[in-house]
């Protein structure tokens, strides 16, 4: 009896250090990643882009210059972009006023994205990144090329975060306290 209390001890201890060392290496990563964009500058050539917009038209990167922006990758074929989507929507309508830019670029086939947006529009500017697109996120820091992925960028073009993965209220509300009062 008192080696099967012992053994869950020592499991119970063991899952809790992975536990803390998880947590630990968690919060360390999400630490380097806003600090590693710390300084970085979006370059002319990224400023030079042009993308067409599912429903005609072009979102010219030049034109979006010189505002804080969330810029988001994603495609149709993406469960957690989809999900995503709504709320990146919500705050744009939300900030929009106080100079926010959101842009979605669409890495995917644009018959898939015009049908997509039919069935979920968003209000935001909606660019067709296709398969350039996922070279432009490995260059701009997301090297595995996975989706979603999310930067912000702040009024001076800086990149003030990178988000792989699903974003969550939270990071849209630190992003917006950031440039607010960063």
């Amino acid at each position: 009896m008192t080696d099967t209390v012992s053994r869950r001890r020592w499991l119970y201890g063991g899952v809790a250090m992975v536990a803390v060392g998880a947590g630990l290496g968690g919060a360390w990563w999400r630490e380097h990643q806003t600090h590693s964009a710390a300084g970085e500058r979006m370059d002319d050539a990224f400023w030079s882009r042009t993308f067409t917009r599912p429903d005609g038209g072009e979102v010219r990167m030049a034109d979006l210059k010189g505002k804080p922006m969330l810029l988001n990758f994603w495609a149709t074929w993406c469960p957690p972009c989809i999900e995503e989507l709504p709320m990146i929507d919500r705050f744009y309508k939300d900030h929009a006023s106080n100079g926010w830019q959101v842009v979605g670029l669409a890495i995917d086939q644009p018959t898939a994205v015009r049908k997509f947006l039919e069935k979920l529009p968003v209000t935001f500017p909606v660019g067709l990144a296709g398969l350039e697109g996922t070279d432009l996120v490995k260059q701009l820091g997301n090297t595995a090329g996975g989706l979603p992925f999310t930067l912000v960028l702040s009024a001076d073009g800086a990149i003030a975060a990178r988000k792989m993965g699903k974003v969550e209220p939270a990071d849209l509300e630190a992003w917006r306290r950031a440039e607010v009062h960063g």
